[in-house]
């Protein structure tokens, strides 16, 4: 029962890292975007 236990604490810890990880791309990304459409803007006034 307890082998049991720490197997699915193991799975759900594993699949919220991954879940961050992926949120934590998308963040990058769209502040990539932004930075780009700064730069844009600075370059041509």
């Amino acid at each position: 029962m307890k082998k049991h236990l720490v197997q699915v604490l193991i799975i759900g810890f594993t699949l919220l890292t991954l879940n961050a990880c992926s949120t934590v791309a998308g963040v990058g990304k769209d502040l990539q975007k932004a930075g780009q459409v700064v730069e844009k803007k600075a370059e041509n006034p």
